[in-house]
């Protein structure tokens, strides 16, 4: 399925932004931070990739339901989708 790019846009947004974010873990980490300052920091990147993630398939779920109606929706490959992100 193809997500409409207004659908997405703050999806993309979320995800760039986490990027930036590990790159000042990986400069931290280079130069020479303290390890618990680089973990919490690290910490807040996953969650913030983790909630893209769940953003991407919370959206397609909807556009999913929008275009086939409730009914259609494979609720066992939807699972599977969620469970990737864990």
């Amino acid at each position: 399925m193809q997500l409409e790019p207004d659908d997405i846009r703050s999806i993309i947004t979320r995800l760039k932004r986490a990027n930036g974010h590990l790159a000042s873990v990986i400069r931290m980490l280079e130069e020479g931070s303290e390890c618990e300052d680089a973990l919490t920091q690290l910490a807040a990147v996953s969650k913030a990739i983790s909630r893209g993630g769940y953003a991407l398939v919370a959206s397609g779920l909807e556009q999913c339901i929008a275009e086939t109606g409730r009914e259609s929706v494979d609720a066992k490959k939807l699972e599977k989708l969620f469970l990737s992100l864990a």
